[in-house]
């Protein structure tokens, strides 16, 4: 009889009943998420540190930027004052400049050097004033404009004494060929 039973039943049988949970397992789950929250906390702070880092080297960058366009600035107006200091009392004392050049050549370089002091002075403004709320990016950027047209004003006074030295030349030169002694 018991043979008979076992060949009545299905060969594809299904077992049913209440699925079992391991708590062990479930014990580790939450604290495995307890930890990835931890872990994210911690993370999230690593990131606002670094971001307020970031913050400081770029306020230092530009703190940086704005001392080195200071010195180039400051380099620049000592060349254009040693030009003038040397170059054009040398050009205005020679004698083959007229009279009448030495109003236009000395009206020349102190255009020049009006333009300087004006720059030296909106850069001492810029620098102690917080009237004109400027970022520290938007200062660096006004001081390298003001560094490149200082520039420009050294590059115009080599090329005006470069110019009057030439005049001089020439016409020291035309003076000598005019006043040349003739033995024929």
């Amino acid at each position: 009889m018991a043979i008979a039973l076992v060949l009545m039943i299905p060969s594809q049988a299904k077992a049913q009943g209440m699925p079992v949970y391991d708590n062990t397992n479930f014990v580790s789950l939450v604290k495995s998420l307890i930890e990835s929250a931890k872990q994210t906390s911690q993370l999230v702070k690593s990131v606002k540190f670094l971001k307020e880092a970031k913050e400081s080297i770029e306020k230092v960058n530009n703190v940086i930027q704005q001392l080195k366009a200071v010195e180039h600035i400051g380099q620049n107006h000592a060349e254009l004052f040693s030009v003038m200091q040397s170059d054009l009392n040398n050009i205005l004392s020679s004698p083959y400049i007229k009279v009448e050049e030495v109003d236009q050549i000395t009206n020349s370089f102190n255009a020049i050097v009006e333009n300087s002091l004006d720059t030296v002075d909106f850069i001492s403004e810029i620098l102690s004033s917080d009237n004109l709320k400027m970022t520290d990016g938007e200062r660096a950027k006004v001081l390298k404009d003001k560094e490149q047209e200082s520039a420009q004003m050294v590059s115009d006074i080599n090329r005006k004494t470069k110019r009057y030295r030439g005049i001089i030349s020439f016409r020291k030169m035309q003076d000598k060929i005019n006043n040349r002694e003739t033995d024929y």
